[in-house]
């Protein structure tokens, strides 16, 4: 079994399923960054691993292909996206677009039930900060995530919790690529004072602290452009380096 089949494995079993959940599955394996950018997803891994026909498999990858997070390239097959600098500024910019105005709903229609979940979340994501290893920093980085999808499905705008679950799978792809600290992609005590603000009811003081939080999390991002080598230069010990930065 090969590297992308192991990482879908941890997912979900070989079992009957619709190109649905398939899509479902795979992007959340995205998410939590099982699946590595440029990782080949060949119909037939896909298919096998979930008991499909190859055509089940093909629309679950084409799918996930209007999301932005496969690319299907002609006569090579499918891959986890890639996205350039460029596109990783995008992303990001419109999460600052997006999420002040979820925000600004989910306050106006949060219930006490609803706070108590979002406390939950954030509990679980500070017991996941303190454990070690891979899967420990795997969920961690998929409660980070649901911190923000809650407050998409808060809004009670569909279409918006739609758009939100792209988002946050297209920044985690981001983050795998251009991430460069260890730390959690979202600032646990900033997801701490957001719900506090929506608590005390202050909600532009809510909309300014995850503006400040999401620039927070692309500041983190090293996304300079950097000047390829031929693969003779790429390989000589005294190559000059462009970017200033260590191997």
């Amino acid at each position: 079994m090969n590297s992308t089949v192991d990482a879908l494995q941890t997912t979900s079993g070989p079992t009957e399923t619709g190109a649905q959940q398939i899509r479902d599955a795979i992007r959340e394996a995205i998410v939590e960054r099982r699946l590595s950018p440029g990782t080949k997803l060949s119909e037939s891994d896909v298919g096998n691993l979930f008991n499909v026909s190859r055509t089940l498999a093909r629309a679950a990858l084409q799918a996930l292909s209007y999301e932005g997070l496969v690319n299907v390239e002609k006569n090579r097959g499918a891959f986890v996206a890639y996205p350039s600098p460029d596109e990783a500024r995008q992303i990001f910019a419109a999460r600052r677009l997006v999420e002040p105005g979820i925000l600004s709903e989910a306050a106006k229609r949060i219930t006490p039930s609803e706070a108590q979940h979002l406390k939950q979340l954030l509990l679980e994501e500070g017991r996941l900060m303190n454990e070690r290893g891979q899967s420990a920093r795997r969920a961690e980085i998929k409660a980070s995530g649901d911190f923000h999808l809650m407050l998409a499905s808060i809004s009670g705008n569909l279409i918006m919790q739609r758009f939100m679950e792209e988002l946050i799978a297209r920044s985690s792809l981001v983050i795998a690529l251009y991430g460069q600290s260890s730390v959690s992609s979202c600032g646990h005590a900033e997801h701490g004072d957001i719900i506090s603000a929506i608590e005390r009811n202050d909600i532009e003081t809510a909309r300014h602290l995850m503006l400040h939080h999401i620039s927070h999390i692309e500041a983190d991002l090293d996304l300079r452009e950097r000047k390829g080598f031929g693969l003779k230069e790429a390989f000589e010990p005294s190559s000059p380096r462009t970017d200033g930065t260590a191997p």
